[in-house]
C-alpha cells in the first residue's frame, strides 16, 4: 500500500488558490503532475486525497507555487536589483512564518472530535491514469517565464496544419489503443481514428473552436470503431489472432461479449478515466443510465474474471492489454492527405453523378412523345371466310347494262325512278 508523501500538503481549499494565484488551470497543472484534471479536482475538493509518486510531484509542485507567489515586487524605498542580499536569518524567518500560517490553517480546517474517529471520506484515485489516456490537451503551454499572450495571439501562433498535427501526434497513439479494446481488431482501430481525424480535418473550424478537440475526435473515432456495417466486410467476417497472454484474451473475451454502449461506457470511465458527467454526455446518456451500464458491465467482468472485480486493478488490466499490442497510427501529413484526396474523390464523384443526373433528365424529355398513341394490336387470323375472287370477262347481259348506264343522264338511269303501274 502506498504512503502518503513526506512533503507536507497544504488544505484543499489552499491548494487551489495557489493553483489560481499561479495562472494555472486544472488542465496545465495536471500535464505537469501526469493526472487527469478530474484527479486535480478530487485533490482541491478534498474528496481523496495525493498518494504515491504523483503526490509527491503534486506536494513539491505546490510548494513551489507557494514560494514563488510569496516574493513581492520590491515597493519604494525597498532595496534594488544590486543590493546586497538578504542575510540567512531572514530568509529563515520568512520560512517560519509560512509554515505558521500553514499550521493555522490547518487548526481551522481540523474536524471536531466526534468526526476524528471516522477518518477521511475518499473517492477511488485516479492518479493512475497516464497523459495519454487522460486525454487533457493542452496545444499551446509555453513556460511561466515568458509574459502572457492574448488569447487571439494564442490561437494565431499556429497555422491549421501545425495545429491537427500537433492534436493527432498528442492524442491518435492513445485513441488507437483505446479503439482496440472496442473492437479487439488492430487494423480497425487504426482505419476508425484515421477516419475520425480525416473528419475532424474537413471539419476543421468546428473542431478547433471545440472546448475539447480531443474529445470530438475521440467521439468520432468510437462512432466509426462500432459501427454495425464493418460485419458486411469480408476482410472483417474472420476474427484476428487473440493477444498471446491467457489472462489477455479472457478479458478481451469478456468485452467483446458485453454491449457496444457498456463496453463504450466502461472504456471511458475506467480505461481512459472521465467522470459520470463526461462519460454520460459523451455516450449521449443520462448520469443514472451511464451508472448503471458502468455496474453491469463491471459485473460481467467480475463474473468471468473475479480478480478484477477492484476498479483499480481493471484500470491497471485495461492499460497492460492495451499497451501489450504494437499498435502504431501513421504520421500526421499522411492522415491529412489522405482526407484531401478523399474528400476530392468523393466531391468528384457527386459532380459525375449529378451531371450524368442532369443529361439523362434531358434527354428524357427530348425524345419523350408529345401526344398519346395507342397501341396498335396485334394481327389475328380470321377463319370462315372464302377467299376473294378476282373479276372475270363480262357476260353478253352485263356488257349491254354497261352500254346502257353509260347512254343515261347524269341524274340516274329512269328505270330508278318510280313508275305508274
Amino acid at each position: 500500500m502506498t504512503q502518503s508523501p513526506a512533503i507536507p500538503l497544504p488544505p484543499p481549499k489552499e491548494r487551489r488558490r495557489l493553483r489560481e494565484a499561479a495562472s494555472l488551470t486544472r488542465a496545465q497543472l495536471a500535464s505537469r503532475v501526469g493526472v487527469t484534471s478530474e484527479t486535480v479536482r478530487g485533490w482541491e475538493t478534498g474528496r481523496s486525497t495525493p498518494r504515491g509518486r504523483k503526490g509527491e510531484k503534486y506536494a513539491k509542485l505546490l510548494n513551489s507555487l507557494g514560494d514563488e507567489t510569496e516574493v513581492t515586487p520590491p515597493q519604494d524605498g525597498a532595496a534594488d536589483a544590486d543590493g546586497p542580499e538578504p542575510a540567512p536569518g531572514a530568509a529563515a524567518s520568512r520560512r517560519g512564518a509560512r509554515a505558521r500560517r500553514r499550521a493555522t490553517a490547518t487548526d481551522r480546517k481540523r474536524p471536531a472530535a466526534k468526526d476524528r474517529d471516522r477518518g477521511p471520506v475518499t473517492v477511488p484515485d485516479r492518479s493512475h491514469n497516464p497523459v495519454p489516456h487522460g486525454h487533457r490537451v493542452i496545444l499551446t503551454e509555453r513556460p511561466r517565464t515568458t509574459p502572457p499572450r492574448r488569447p487571439d495571439d494564442a490561437v494565431s501562433a499556429l497555422t491549421p496544419d501545425q495545429a491537427f498535427d500537433a492534436l493527432y501526434a498528442f492524442c491518435a497513439p492513445a485513441l488507437v489503443r483505446q479503439t482496440y479494446l472496442l473492437t479487439g481488431r488492430r487494423e480497425l482501430a487504426r482505419e476508425s481514428v484515421e477516419r475520425a481525424f480525416q473528419i475532424a480535418w474537413q471539419r476543421w473550424p468546428e473542431v478547433a473552436r471545440d472546448r475539447d478537440p480531443a474529445g470530438w475526435v475521440r467521439a468520432m473515432a468510437y462512432e466509426c470503431a462500432l459501427s454495425p456495417w464493418h460485419r458486411f466486410r469480408p476482410r472483417y467476417r474472420h476474427p484476428e489472432p487473440p493477444p498471446p497472454d491467457a489472462f489477455d484474451r479472457a478479458l478481451m473475451d469478456t468485452l467483446l461479449k458485453l454491449p457496444p454502449s457498456y463496453r463504450r461506457t466502461l472504456v471511458l470511465y475506467d480505461g481512459v478515466g472521465l467522470g459520470l458527467p463526461e462519460t454520460a454526455a459523451e455516450t449521449e446518456a443520462s448520469t443514472r443510465a451511464a451508472v448503471n451500464r458502468l455496474a453491469h458491465a463491471r459485473e460481467a467482468v467480475a463474473e468471468r474474471l473475479p480478480e478484477l472485480a477492484d476498479p483499480e486493478t481493471l484500470h491497471w488490466r485495461l492499460v497492460e492489454l492495451a499497451s501489450t499490442e504494437r499498435l502504431r497510427a501513421a504520421k500526421p501529413p499522411v492522415v491529412r492527405k489522405g482526407g484531401e484526396r478523399r474528400a476530392r474523390f468523393w466531391t468528384r464523384a457527386a459532380i459525375a453523378f449529378t451531371v450524368a443526373l442532369i443529361g439523362a433528365t434531358a434527354l428524357t424529355a427530348r425524345t419523350a412523345p408529345t401526344h398519346y398513341e395507342p397501341p396498335v394490336p396485334a394481327g389475328e387470323t380470321v377463319q370462315g371466310v372464302p377467299p376473294p375472287v378476282a373479276p372475270g370477262p363480262l357476260s353478253e347481259s352485263e356488257r349491254e347494262l354497261r352500254a346502257k348506264l353509260r347512254k343515261e343522264e347524269q341524274k340516274g338511269p329512269e328505270r330508278l325512278m318510280p313508275q305508274p303501274r
